[in-house]
């Protein structure tokens, strides 16, 4: 039967900055301290009682310790009791200034800084006019959803991004074939507005062209609960406009920021057309965002998850894809859990059996549901077809195919079908087209500046660009290569993908090698270097403590690997952290981690770690 009952877990504020620098506040000076947390979980030794929206609360308290000083202020102090800066941001402490530290939001006070992000509007006309019809039976407004509907399924979701960690995030999802649904903020944490920073528009156009749902959390992460019905429109106003500014229309989902939605909150939402989303399980992954604490997370993931029973339960599960640990660590962990249990991750509104017209709306009018673009299957493109997350290429060439060269990603791409602007990092070749239809006019010649090849039956040649380095090279020491890092001589192999890794297979020596920063002829002497969203997923233990060591510029690493030879030194010391190997030369032996080493040097008990690659040496391998 389905779980009724939740687990409180009180958790301890955190009154100083993030120590992690990869964190999302880790640059900005903490004007605003620590926040305040509790997580509930749905488990079946639960303490009776369900908990109410503002069970998830972030409060920001503030320090003196932290507060800008007045030499830093441009035209003096402000805030309530004081009044506004003339042009410029208001600090949380009170300073009017300019920078990342005065106008990011959440913490800008918007009422009195009128340069602060919250204050930005976006391009274009505004949607506040659209009509709003109800769709389909998911309620809307009101007390909100905190429960899956369908036995099997959780649905896995991300709060406050898009940000730095979420390209990587999309890369391990796909290696699991898992979708989930992202609660986007518009323009916080001084990241620039979503519809016109190209990563970030970029990254929200490839989540719904891999099957994931993009959902509101409002423009810049205020407390609905707090705002005046004028202010409050332009909170969600504001993120549909951005989000049309993208896709074309907007989503009719959305979970408050803190989870702070009151009375008039709930029946505003309504009003507008808002689904409004909680969950049933938090595992604090933004409280223990060290790699310290991150395995409290796993232990309230395993509380939850290791009694459940795939036939009759569900989850709601809530994460957020700004904390660096919460990506490269604890996500790993989950997935593997999740799908070792039987469970599927799938996005909020398949776990409600809602259809996904219903889960956006037209952002040119009309009030009725939308459906996204489908992923083009053979090479072609237009607007109601997309290259986003196809084989052949995100870009959309002036002639309607998929590619990733200059040639589809340049001069006359169509936005409305894929990314624009030349990427070397694509991991999708250029599709393969017949004399009977081009790229390019054929009395052109192409030179594409990666390794892809344009292959038609006219006089037209296409040559990829020869990538030389200049001055001396590096021999790479942790897998990755480039310009002034070479494969060479590395023990991960000699050849440089196009991705930026080094390894001796096809898929590092083939198409898209960099001759310059290594060889690009196939020895299959040494191991391929792989990050660990090429993982598959694990056949046997959950418990695994994965690799941080993830490029943010890796799209798509390669499938293949060969196994690296075991290192002849012993180990006797246990691993503290779940290192192994390497300098420290720590072994995986009887510690929480998993006893097995990786070839990149972690612990853990899943193939990824005991399969190819696992290090004798410091652990077992079976």
């Amino acid at each position: 039967m389905k779980f009724k009952n939740f687990f409180l877990w009180a958790l301890a504020s955190i009154a100083s900055a993030h120590s992690d620098p990869r964190e999302a506040h880790a640059g900005i000076p903490q004007i605003a301290g620590g926040r305040k947390f509790l997580s509930e979980l749905k488990a079946r030794a639960a303490v009776p009682g369900a908990l109410g929206p503002n069970a998830h609360v972030e409060s920001r308290e503030r320090s003196s310790e932290h507060a800008l000083e007045e030499r830093q202020n441009n035209d003096g102090q402000c805030g309530a009791g004081i009044g506004s800066c003339t042009t410029n941001c208001c600090s949380a402490a009170g300073w009017c200034g300019t920078g990342t530290e005065y106008c990011a939001a959440p913490d800008c006070q918007f009422q009195y800084g009128p340069g602060c992000d919250a204050n930005k509007v976006p391009a274009g006309a505004s949607t506040a006019g659209i009509a709003r019809p109800a769709l389909g039976s998911v309620p809307y407004g009101g007390a909100g959803i905190y429960d899956c509907a369908v036995p099997g399924d959780i649905a896995f979701t991300f709060d406050d991004g898009p940000y730095s960690y979420t390209s990587d995030l999309l890369d391990k999802m796909k290696v699991y074939n898992a979708k989930g649904t992202f609660f986007i903020t518009g323009n916080n944490l001084g990241k620039g507005p979503i519809d016109s920073t190209a990563q970030w528009s970029s990254l929200i156009k490839r989540m719904v062209a891999e099957g994931h749902q993009v959902a509101s959390h409002t423009w810049s992460h205020q407390d609905l609960s707090t705002l005046d019905t004028a202010t409050f429109d332009k909170q969600m106003i504001y993120n549909e406009m951005a989000f049309r500014n993208i896709l074309g229309y907007f989503p009719t989902y959305m979970r408050p920021p803190y989870s702070s939605c009151n009375a008039a909150c709930e029946a505003r939402l309504k009003t507008l057309g808002y689904h409004i989303t909680y969950f049933d399980l938090d595992t604090a992954g933004y409280l223990n965002s060290l790699p310290t604490t991150i395995q409290n997370s796993k232990n309230i993931w395993d509380a939850a998850i290791n009694k459940s029973n795939n036939k009759t339960d569900t989850f709601l599960e809530i994460e957020h894809d700004i904390h660096f640990q919460v990506v490269y660590n604890l996500t790993d962990y989950i997935l593997a859990s999740m799908y070792k249990k039987g469970y599927k991750s799938v996005t909020v509104g398949d776990c409600l059996a809602d259809p996904v017209a219903n889960w956006y709306r037209s952002g040119s009018g009309g009030g009725g549901g939308t459906t996204p673009p489908v992923v083009s299957t053979d090479g072609s493109c237009s607007a109601s077809i997309t290259c986003l997350g196809s084989t052949f290429g995100n870009c959309c060439s002036q002639y309607g195919f998929c590619g990733s060269t200059d040639v589809y990603c340049g001069t006359g791409c169509q936005p409305v079908g894929g990314t624009c602007g030349s990427s070397t990092s694509s991991s999708k070749s250029s599709v393969r087209i017949s004399s009977t239809s081009s790229v390019k006019p054929p009395t052109s010649t192409v030179k594409p500046t990666t390794a892809s090849t344009i292959k038609t039956s006219s006089t037209t040649s296409s040559k990829p660009a020869t990538t030389t380095s200049t001055g001396p090279q590096a021999v790479s020491t942790d897998g990755s290569c480039g310009t002034t890092i070479t494969c060479l001589g590395s023990e991960f192999g000699n050849c440089c993908s196009q991705f930026g890794y080094c390894g001796s297979t096809a898929d590092y020596c083939g198409t898209g090698c960099r001759p310059g920063s290594g060889t690009c002829t196939s020895s299959g002497s040494s191991s391929s270097f792989r990050p660990s969203t090429s993982t598959k997923p694990p056949s046997t233990s959950s418990k695994a403590l994965t690799s941080t060591k993830i490029s943010t510029s890796s799209t798509k690493p390669p499938a293949s690997s060969t196994n690296s030879a075991a290192p002849s030194a012993s180990a006797s010391v246990k691993s503290p952290d779940g290192t192994c190997g390497g300098t420290n030369k720590y072994t995986c032996l009887g510690t929480a981690y998993g006893n097995c080493c990786s070839q990149y040097n972690w612990c853990g008990a899943t193939v990824g770690h005991c399969g190819a690659g696992c290090q004798k040496g410091f652990g077992t391998c079976t």
